[in-house]
């Protein structure tokens, strides 16, 4: 919805305020997170907004399905690399091979030409920012939820609060998008609000009831079904190397959760 909208900003802003009604009507009918988990919460908050504005630019600049896998697929291997380097977890052949496996799919998709036939830097940088957010974020809601002793109940508080926060942001830069949201765009506002905020729900209830990662790496399956509707539905052109890259990174994806 976001990507076939020429506004990238109205687009966004609907789907995001969409997001508010549903978790604001949970509210009342969940648990109320614990305290120790609104540091989390609060940090949450702070990087679904940078994940929202780089993920307009990155569809600004390019093709859904260019952007969509580099940013899905570059998140786990961020997340392990992280661990690496930051934590001392030491890799296995497996975990190796998986991150060189993502690593060389972003490189080709990055290579890519887009439909315009042009290739696009900047799309890709805007797509990997997109990435680290994503990985931010997931680790922020998996451990969040956890400690919250209750997964319905932060994530109804953290769109309700995510949603405030990113009107108040647009409302200073693009104030008629506030207005086209709920003027122009009210299907995009409630269809893409609510299935976002449910789709996110179930992704963060899944982190409580089995591991982070693997909840992660089964989410990103999702770049396969975006390579089929940026062709169907944003009539983007399917290429071999698209279709490659796409199922070389997700490869590494898998391999990385699940390689034993």
């Amino acid at each position: 919805m976001v990507k076939s909208n020429d506004d990238k900003v109205v687009s966004m802003t609907a789907v995001t305020l969409g997001r508010a009604p549903l978790a604001l009507l949970a509210i009342p009918f969940v648990p109320f997170p614990a305290p120790e988990s609104w540091l989390l919460l609060g940090l949450s908050v702070i990087v679904h907004l940078f994940y929202q504005l780089s993920l307009i630019q990155a569809y600004r600049l390019g093709d859904f399905t260019q952007v969509y896998p580099i940013a899905r697929g570059s998140a786990p291997a961020m997340v392990t690399l992280v661990s690496l380097f930051g934590l001392g977890v030491v890799l296995t052949l497996n975990q190796i091979t998986a991150i060189c496996l993502i690593l060389a799919g972003i490189f080709c998709l990055s290579l890519l030409k887009q439909t315009d036939g042009l290739r696009n830097p900047k799309a890709v940088a805007a797509a990997l920012l997109t990435g680290c957010c994503i990985a931010c974020y997931s680790l922020l809601d998996g451990f969040g939820a956890r400690s919250a002793g209750t997964a319905m109940g932060y994530i109804a508080w953290m769109s309700s609060i995510s949603s405030l926060v990113f009107s108040i942001v647009i409302g200073l830069y693009r104030p008629d998008a506030l207005r086209a949201a709920f003027s122009k765009d009210l299907r995009m506002t409630w269809m893409g609000g609510a299935a976002s905020v449910t789709a996110y729900m179930l992704v963060v209830w899944a982190m409580t009831e089995a591991p982070i990662a693997v909840v992660t790496a089964l989410r990103e399956t999702s770049t396969i079904f975006a390579l089929f509707i940026g062709v169907l539905f944003l009539k983007e052109r399917l290429t071999p190397g698209k279709v490659f890259a796409t199922l070389l990174t997700i490869s590494g994806v898998l391999l990385l959760r699940f390689g034993v």
